[in-house]
């Protein structure tokens, strides 16, 4: 906000500044191959964390709604 009098008081109280103008905030890219190759060797030798193998498990016995709770909380 801009000073609309000399004295600086209430709202717009404080030292005066230049405003920085806001940056482009930099997109996530599209996956490429080669990255999306190296997810899936990783996740083959590694395989699945134990959160996810939990959620993958109460899937199986159709418990969504308690593997939906429980992947948020871990």
């Amino acid at each position: 906000m801009a000073l609309r009098h000399p004295m600086a008081l209430g709202l717009n109280k404080g030292h005066k500044v230049t405003k920085n103008k806001p940056r482009h905030s930099r997109r996530r890219q599209r996956l490429t191959r080669h990255s999306k190759f190296v997810r899936d060797m990783i996740r083959d030798v590694c395989g699945f964390a134990p959160y996810e193998q939990r959620a993958m498990e109460l899937l199986k016995v159709s418990k969504d709604k308690r593997a939906l709770s429980s992947s948020r909380k871990g």
